[in-house]
């Protein structure tokens, strides 16, 4: 039986009047109840991704795991029907390594560093921007290429431009990996150099891969303090101050301009965390501010508040994605937090995951640095969204911190995504917001993934519309996904 304290518990969490309703409805063997309020919107979503450096260099260009990423249909991999998880952005790492010779200088990378994070770059000296000249390799970085057009054939249309680290013979000691004081490694000369390099190797994508950027995000966790002991050394990364920052944005916006890449956006920040992103913007001035198209932050602090930075971006009609987030968790819930997190409290438009193949739990699929070793459970509690929370969707308030929703006003339909992080319990979902309501035991399909691996992503159709609600009991420790057809604002 369902206490008085934890049905008291949950209408107290409700939107104001949906207790009420909850009660008079008659829906009180609910656990908790929620309302769906179409009118809060916050905005179209643009899509779900990851990033292919490092581990689409690692694999190179795998069929397999590109339908199972990048697709959308049932697909095998590891022996196993898989649903396409139809992630739509990727993120291309441009490179800062080499192995060439300039007049006696040489890359000199920590010993530490696995081969696989040494991204192999395509300008291989200063002597000349002509793209067709011998100043450039553009048969660099060949794997992680592969594996872009791979995601492209399979539906992937939003690709970012980003860069780790300038070119390793910008740099004041020859080392992508970081500075040897944690400070900025560029020299001062090679600000507009970097940008250079970023701008041509986005109008070569553009003449002769197939593929436009729609973003260049010229920095990567530009507060860190790279190759400072505390970061241990371990993956291509510049130090820059927001002054200088400014001072790069400039010359990225300048330099895709004269290439004819004026529609191309610059991204700004793609800090660490939502406190070091703030600190950033606040520092930034009016002219740079104006210079960024679109905000990145990564998720590696999820305690820290999002809303301070939604707000002041936001007020500078700027949208923000969550560009690079993991964890360690293979069962997928916290990721389920995590994702609530970023789409009612950050407001993100996109939502980006770092390796999506990592070892152990990181990874929606396993890597045991070899070769694929497992699909974790993550993967299956990922696809909740990535499969039916669609690019050009509406996130609209949920009413509640544990469930997101969706909105697709073209084809009337309704996407909610509840997580139960505790017990088996019943949870109402309340449509009394919508203009036009699905007629009386109407179906609503319903997938549900429990943490504990039990059920992955097993569809059901055995949820109907009931007056103005519909409610569903959820196992302990589980994620569901309800899709309504035929509902209007």
């Amino acid at each position: 039986m369902i206490s008085r304290r934890s049905m008291l518990r949950a209408l107290a969490a409700l939107p104001a009047g949906a207790a009420g309703m909850a009660l008079g409805a008659g829906t009180a063997r609910a656990d908790f109840a929620t309302m769906v309020d179409p009118q809060t919107d916050w905005g179209v979503w643009e899509g779900w991704g990851t990033s292919l450096g490092w581990w689409a260099k690692h694999v190179g260009p795998d069929p397999a795991l590109a339908d199972a990423l990048f697709g959308r249909g049932q697909t095998q991999l590891l022996g196993q029907t898989v649903p396409g998880l139809g992630l739509n952005i990727v993120r291309y790492n441009v490179g800062a390594s080499g192995t060439n010779s300039i007049e006696g200088r040489t890359m000199a990378p920590a010993p530490v560093i696995d081969d696989y994070k040494h991204i192999e770059g395509y300008q291989l000296d200063w002597y000349s921007d002509d793209p067709g000249s011998s100043s450039w390799n553009w048969n660099a970085d060949a794997r992680q290429r592969d594996m872009m057009w791979l995601a492209r054939d399979r539906g992937a249309d939003v690709f970012e431009l980003f860069s780790n680290s300038p070119m390793w013979w910008m740099l004041k000691n020859n080392d992508p990996f970081g500075a040897d004081d944690g400070n900025c490694n560029l020299n001062d000369r090679d600000f507009g150099r970097h940008a250079v390099y970023l701008a041509t190797v986005a109008r070569y994508a553009h003449d002769h891969w197939g593929i436009d950027f729609s973003s260049v995000q010229p920095v990567n966790e530009p507060g860190a303090r790279w190759g400072h002991s505390s970061w241990g050394h371990q993956q291509e990364g510049c130090h820059f101050s927001p002054a200088q920052q400014a001072e790069l944005i400039a010359h990225t916006r300048t330099q895709l301009d004269v290439r004819g890449l004026g529609w191309m956006q610059v991204a700004g920040l793609d800090e660490y965390n939502y406190d070091s992103a703030l600190s950033t913007w606040n520092a930034l001035d009016d002219d740079t501010r104006q210079r960024i198209d679109k905000v990145n932050v990564h998720g590696y602090s999820p305690g820290q508040a999002r809303e301070p930075l939604y707000a002041a971006t936001a007020a500078a009609g700027k949208r923000i994605w969550q560009s690079e987030y993991t964890d360690w968790r293979a069962d997928g819930g916290l990721l389920a937090d995590n994702i609530h997190r970023e789409l009612r409290q950050l407001h993100a438009t996109a939502f980006v995951y770092w390796q999506i193949l990592d070892t152990g739990g990181y990874g929606a699929i396993g890597f045991d640095g070899s070769e694929v070793s497992a699909v974790n459970t993550k993967f299956f509690v990922l696809a909740h969204y990535t499969r039916h929370i669609r690019p050009g969707m509406r996130i609209i308030d949920a009413g509640h911190p544990d469930v997101v929703a969706a909105y697709d006003d073209d084809a009337g339909k309704l996407v909610v995504v509840v997580v139960n992080s505790g017990d088996t319990q019943w949870i109402d979902v309340h449509l009394s917001r919508f203009g036009v309501i699905p007629a009386e035991g109407t179906m609503v399909d319903r997938w549900c993934t429990e943490f504990d691996g039990g059920r992955r992503y097993e569809h059901r159709q055995d949820t109907r519309i009931s007056g103005r609600r519909f409610w569903s009991q959820f196992p302990a420790r589980s994620v569901q996904t309800f899709e309504v057809s035929g509902i209007h604002r």
